[in-house]
């Protein structure tokens, strides 16, 4: 792979993971509970991209 694209990719990876841990504190500050949406969408977004940034460890 180029290290442009894994660049690309890292940041992706990033910035998936910050928009999750993001959405969850917002939701949660606002009084959401667990089961929220913002929740949801949040800690699915950061298990996203945790895995892609550990699949582009790995694959080096």
């Amino acid at each position: 792979m180029g290290r442009l694209y894994i660049a690309a990719a890292r940041l992706l990876s990033a910035a998936l993971l910050g928009i999750g841990l993001a959405m969850v504190s917002v939701t949660i500050v606002a009084g959401g509970g667990p089961l929220a949406l913002g929740v949801l969408a949040g800690a699915a977004l950061c298990i996203l991209g945790s895995l892609r940034l550990l699949a582009l460890r790995r694959s080096r």
